[in-house]
């Protein structure tokens, strides 16, 4: 459906707001920087900046959905013959290739981080939203392989995944933010992904497979 003329306002005025609100941050940090301050530098009121983001911290999530349907659209679209480990393996490989931001392997990805562990409140929010991928992944792994309502398999995958994940990708921007480059980090986090879904494979390789 071809988007309106309102919708299409709407949608732009929201990017302005997190795009003034992520600039501000960058530069100043969060706990430094008022709603106030993003809606004067958007040229919108504080109301207004409420009606798209329900708190301060969601202006700084604003791909918060976007980010919670990554890993179930990994299993989603799987290759046939896949099993939902190895399409992990592979997106998180080709994110590698790419530097994409879906793992944070992006530039800027140290800035955001360092943003995050300077904040409390942020902090929180990110194991509320990391809980909510876990458990948003267990849905669609047990939607996929069909499991039974009181099978926890989906549950124990999605968290070794996740687990595994999260730890390549904090490893990588903990050594960006101790002054390496991505030149000198991705070979060996290339290698240490391969081993650690070396080892998930040998664990889980054959569970929810496309056939």
């Amino acid at each position: 459906m071809e988007e309106g003329l309102r919708e299409r306002k709407k949608r732009e005025t929201r990017q302005r707001i997190a795009d003034m609100a992520m600039g501000l941050f960058m530069m100043r940090g969060f706990e430094q920087v008022t709603v106030a301050e993003v809606a004067r530098a958007a040229d919108v009121s504080v109301n207004t900046v409420f009606n798209y983001f329900g708190t301060k911290e969601d202006l700084f999530l604003d791909r918060r959905e976007e980010v919670e349907e990554l890993q179930s659209r990994v299993v989603r679209e799987r290759r046939s013959g896949e099993s939902a480990v190895a399409a992990f393996r592979r997106d998180f490989l080709e994110a590698i290739e790419q530097r994409d931001w879906r793992y944070g392997l992006n530039e800027g990805s140290d800035v955001f981080g360092r943003i995050v562990g300077e904040s409390p409140s942020l902090m929180a929010r990110f194991r509320e939203l990391e809980h909510e991928q876990t458990q948003r992944l267990a849905r669609t792994l047990a939607e996929e392989s069909d499991a039974d309502p009181d099978d926890l398999t989906p549950d124990l995958v999605a968290a070794q995944i996740m687990d595994a994940t999260r730890l390549l990708s904090r490893h990588a921007i903990a050594r960006k933010l101790a002054g390496e480059s991505w030149a000198e980090i991705i070979p060996l986090l290339r290698s240490q992904a391969e081993r650690a879904f070396d080892l998930l494979e040998r664990g889980i390789s054959d569970y929810c497979v496309r056939m």
